[in-house]
């Protein structure tokens, strides 16, 4: 024989109300003689109860893997509340990195490819065509400070075109 309304309220330390409400929903079956069996209500109650509807949510301490009820369970569906975290802890690193784009901390690494492949050929290309625009000037000057000179000049111009 199971408990009545009053009884399984008291047991759950909710209100008969509550109780009544889970039956009406479906949450908790009755048995064929309209009593309810504690046990088997109590399991109903954790696993077709929305915990983000409830007043008095707790959260879990310590590691749910250490339990080994719960690691019997993660080879199966994770209930509601899991479910629930594992959704909101998504959605909470997308709305970061959603965030970080549109506020220009975070850039697509497939943009940041091409721009140092592209500052990369500047910079060859750049350096490359010094000897060109200097060789002549160098040929006819038989001073090594003024080529020194000349070579410093064109190097600091060319680093400095492409730091602008």
């Amino acid at each position: 024989m199971g408990m009545s309304n009053r009884e399984y309220a008291k047991h759950r330390e909710v209100s008969e109300g509550a109780v009544r409400k889970a039956i009406r929903s479906g949450r908790i079956l009755l048995e064929p003689d309209g009593t309810i069996d504690p046990d088997r209500a109590d399991i109903d109650w954790e696993q077709n109860t929305n915990p983000a509807q409830q007043r008095n949510t707790s959260i879990p301490q310590g590691n749910a893997l250490d339990d080994p009820a719960t690691q019997q369970k993660s080879t199966s569906v994770p209930d509601y509340q899991t479910s629930r975290s594992i959704k909101a802890a998504y959605d909470a690193r997308l709305a970061k990195l959603d965030f970080e784009v549109r506020s220009g901390k975070l850039v697509a690494f497939d943009d940041v490819q091409v721009e140092a492949f592209n500052l990369s050929r500047r910079v060859r290309d750049r350096l490359l065509n010094i000897p060109h625009r200097i060789a002549a000037t160098c040929a006819a000057e038989t001073d090594a400070m003024t080529i020194e000179r000349t070579l410093i000049e064109e190097l600091r111009s060319a680093m400095e075109e492409l730091t602008e």
